[in-house]
Order: structure tokens, then sequence, then C-alpha cells
């Protein structure tokens, strides 16, 4: 497939300030937007990902977000133009990545805006960085440890046996030489979003760049293995009980990936916790609804923190 200059010039120019940062000797990729005027009711935020997505996947957010409030996002390690490297990926990984950017860059509470697994790290940064987060937005919840407690014990060590031969670099390298391909990852856009239409070219350029990179196939074996592990991610339900912030969790009713009846199971553990459900949107709602998505985080941030931070100073 033939994609234009002019496709990808189009993309990256609402990508705001683009930024390399070494994280523990390994390159990574920031960018960052600031308003135009500042306000005193300025609430910095952080996008997170999803698996295999990138800064890139925010590029109808990232500015109309960013008239309002400073906004950062982060290519996670092992994603969009950061390093491609062989590490010991988790969730935790990650969280330290955010947190450790917030240290140097920002210093301020911040409203982490997370989706798929972007969603799980910023619940798992709130829970271990109280001082860095002051309000959650979800989109697509996975729990990790779900599996676990579907699977009878018994099984564990059969299933263990299982997707450690297929988690061989022998069976995985050749694999990533197809996924990695534009036909390939355009079904799976087209199983993600409910709507087909939102699979552009636009959206498989960003979603083919990084794979070309170097090193990118070790790092998805590495990945690969990561996210089969046990303790590649905590469990939800013993992180949303004990989280006093404001949260807020959208979720696409024609999500494939993640079953949207998770919703209202993971809001029952938490009385801040908000559900948005939405129709006819996929497992990607910022990027298949951005104009909607846009205003209800624009709107949330208003109504529930703006308004906190007035009750505090009154």
């Amino acid at each position: 497939m033939d994609i234009s200059l002019n496709t990808v010039v189009k993309w990256q120019e609402k990508l705001g300030n683009q930024r390399d940062w070494v994280w523990r000797g390994w390159r990574t990729r920031y960018t960052f937007i600031r308003p135009h005027e500042h306000s005193p009711q300025e609430t910095p935020m952080i996008l997170i990902h999803g698996f295999g997505a990138s800064i890139g996947h925010w590029r109808q957010n990232l500015e109309v977000l960013g008239d309002c409030h400073t906004v950062y996002a982060l290519d996670m390690l092992g994603f969009g133009a950061s390093q491609k490297a062989p590490a010991n990926y988790s969730v935790q990984l990650w969280v330290n990545q955010v947190y450790d950017f917030w240290r140097v860059f920002i210093r301020k509470p911040v409203v982490l805006v997370g989706n798929s697994i972007g969603s799980l790290i910023s619940l798992a940064a709130a829970a271990t960085h109280p001082e860095m987060v002051q309000g959650v937005v979800m989109m697509s919840l996975p729990d990790p440890s779900l599996e676990q407690e579907a699977i009878p014990a018994f099984l564990h060590p059969v299933v263990a046996a299982i997707k450690n031969a297929i988690a061989s670099p022998l069976l995985l390298k050749p694999l990533f030489h197809i996924v990695r391909r534009p036909n390939v990852l355009r079904r799976w856009a087209a199983i993600a979003y409910a709507n087909a239409e939102a699979v552009t070219d636009e959206l498989i350029d960003i979603l083919a760049g990084p794979p070309q990179d170097r090193g990118s196939a070790r790092a998805f074996v590495a990945l690969f293995k990561a996210t089969i592990s046990a303790d590649f991610g905590p469990s939800v339900k013993e992180i949303l009980p004990h989280l006093t912030i404001p949260m807020l969790l959208i979720w696409g009713n024609q999500d494939k990936f993640v079953p949207p009846v998770l919703a209202e199971k993971f809001a029952q553990y938490n009385q801040n916790l908000q559900v948005l459900n939405l129709d006819n949107v996929g497992h990607c709602p910022h990027d298949e609804n951005p104009e909607e998505i846009n205003q209800v985080i624009l709107d949330w941030i208003d109504r529930t923190l703006i308004s906190i931070q007035k009750s505090n100073q009154g």
C-alpha cells in the first residue's frame, strides 16, 4: 500500500512539540501542547496510548485538549518512536516511565488519560504515586487478572506451558513479520473499530511505521512474553476500591477486544468511578469519535476537578 508523504505530514503536524527524552538509558519520545493563554484553572494532562499504538493515536485529541490545558503524550517504551528495547516489560515498568517523566517535566498533579493498556497504566500509576494524579480518564480498561480467575487452578500449569511454547522466538519472529504488514494491521483495526470509515490510511500509517524500526522484532518477542506472564499487570478490582480521586471510565458498546460488560462490574468497586457507555464505538473511542470524547473529557475536568479545586479554595 502506497501512502503519500502528504498523509504523513498531515497527521505529524497535529502532534504538537515532539521531543526525545532519555529514560534509564533508553530513548523515548514525548510531545506537548500548551494553551495560548494561561488559566489558573488549567489542569495538566498526560495521554497514554494502548498496546501497539503511539502518540500519533492522539492526533485528533491533542490540539483540542491543548487549547484549554497543557497536554503531554508519551510513546511508551517499546512503542511508537520510543526505543524498541529488549526490556522486562510490565505495567509497572511503564508506570515508572510515566512517573519519572512527571517528576522531571511537570511536578504538579495531573489528569491521566489512557486507552486500553494505557488505562491500566493510568490506574496503576494513580495507586502507586497518588501525589502525581488528581484524576483519571480511562477508555476500555483491561484486567489481566480476570484470565487467572476464569481458568481453574489445576489448569494453570498446563496453560503456562502452552504460553511458554507459543512465546518461543522461533515462532514469534516470523509471526511478527506477518502482523506488521499494513494489510494485516488494517484487518486488526477493522476488528477494533466499530466504524469502518475510521480505519483510514492515516491510521494504518501510524500503526505500521514503528514496527519497521530497528530492534522491533526483538521487542515484539519481549512484549509478547510479558503480556502472557502472570505478573504483567495488577488486578483492577484490587486497585479500584482504594482510590479516592475522581475517575471516568468510557467504553464503546461495540468493543470486541475488552468486554463492555466489565464497565458496570468495575463501577461496583468504587463510587468515585463514573461510567459512560457509547453506542457505535469500539475499542478506541478517542479516535473513532474524537469530537464527543474531547468534549466529554473537557467537561468532566471542568465539572469534577475544577469544582473540587474551587471548593477547597473556598
